[in-house]
């Protein structure tokens, strides 16, 4: 067996371990006396739920059998301690376990929460591997093996051409080096950061492209969900604060500006100061809202065909289908070009923090 069978190999089996077998799902909400279902297209839900995260991956639909992979729920009460399950757990006609369940409605909406023996309602430390969490570790773990690929292939065809993964690899290392590390932060001082950008930039690009990928195990939002967003930015921020130099802190809080600008009112060094955590924050909800932005777009194109059914007909529907598809194989092939866009945004903007907290006075 050589070695890219064998790494194959193993990508399959941990795959499988991680999402645990597929479950077919009946929906219970069927069995409903006395009410008329109703059979319109709910769009904005629907969006919503593509968009969202959950407690479980869900496939497709056929009928009324929801097919779906269950993750692992890990729960901490603080009156009934620790609990590990499945996410299937709160299906099969069963609404809630041991207690805890999904809240339908309120400001809890879509989260677990625990129902104690008085009635009382509770919300729990959840530390569940949600759809946005499994597909994080999906990413991150392709992202290892090719990289350890990738390195292999550097180490051992030095005098050679590259091949392979490196052949992927090498322009874009390249580019990241050259084009964003060296000119932002400076040829003396760039190979201390350059191993974080290049891991912002190949995390950010692979998770924006697989989520454009509507087959399982892809297609989750993980760079549309503003709390992995939020991570991200903050570890440029945490870098940018601890790697600040004198003089990087003393354009915070004393800049060389008009004395009036800084006495009586410190209005200057307020404003720098706010600029310390707008950046971060600028990071984080652009990233976020591009990409959320792509899967709402072409969503809302594929509502169309169901939207246009409900009003005027399955005529109607099918009519419109090959333009609303074009429309959103076209944001599709947009979106990928905003996926590399986006990986380099936030690459060059933390590079050129990260230039900002160590450049010297001149």
């Amino acid at each position: 067996m050589n070695e890219y069978t064998k790494y194959l190999v193993i990508v399959g089996f941990l795959t499988l371990v991680l999402l645990n077998p597929v479950k077919a799902q009946h929906d219970t909400t069927a069995v409903q006396p006395a009410k008329e279902e109703s059979s319109s297209f709910d769009a904005g839900k629907f969006i919503i739920e593509h968009v969202s995260d959950a407690y479980e991956w869900h496939i497709t639909t056929f009928g009324k059998t929801h097919i779906s992979v269950p993750l692992p729920v890990l729960l901490y009460s603080k009156t009934s301690g620790f609990h590990a399950f499945m996410s299937s757990r709160f299906h099969h006609g069963h609404s809630s376990y041991n207690g805890f369940s999904i809240a339908a409605e309120g400001e809890n909406e879509g989260k677990i929460i625990e129902t104690g023996s008085n009635g009382e309602i509770s919300k729990p430390f959840d530390f569940s591997v949600t759809k946005t969490v499994a597909g994080t570790l999906i990413a991150a773990f392709i992202l290892l093996i090719s990289m350890i690929l990738a390195a292999r292939s550097a180490k051992t065809s030095i005098t050679k051409a590259p091949s392979g993964m490196l052949n992927l690899f090498e322009p874009l290392i390249l580019f990241v080096r050259d084009e964003v590390a060296i000119p932002a932060i400076g040829p003396k001082k760039y190979e201390k950061y350059l191993p974080l950008l290049l891991t912002l930039f190949f995390f950010i690009l692979l998770n924006n492209l697989l989520g454009l990928i509507p087959i399982f195990p892809f297609g989750a939002n993980v760079t549309g969900n503003i709390a992995v967003t939020l991570v991200l930015a903050l570890f440029t921020f945490v870098v940018t604060t601890f790697s600040g130099n004198k003089h990087y802190w003393k354009e915070v809080f004393n800049p060389d500006v008009p004395w009036w600008m800084k006495y009586p009112i410190p209005l200057m060094p307020f404003v720098e100061f706010l600029g310390v955590l707008i950046k971060p924050f600028v990071l984080m909800v652009r990233l976020f809202a591009n990409m959320l932005a792509g899967h709402l777009i072409v969503t809302v194109f594929v509502c169309l065909i169901f939207i246009f059914s409900n009003l005027w007909g399955a005529f109607a529907g099918f009519v419109f289908s090959p333009v609303s598809i074009l429309f959103a194989v076209f944001i599709l092939l947009l979106d990928v070009l905003v996926s590399f866009i986006q990986a380099y945004v936030f690459t060059l903007l933390s590079a050129l923090y990260f230039g900002m907290a160590t450049a010297e006075h001149h």
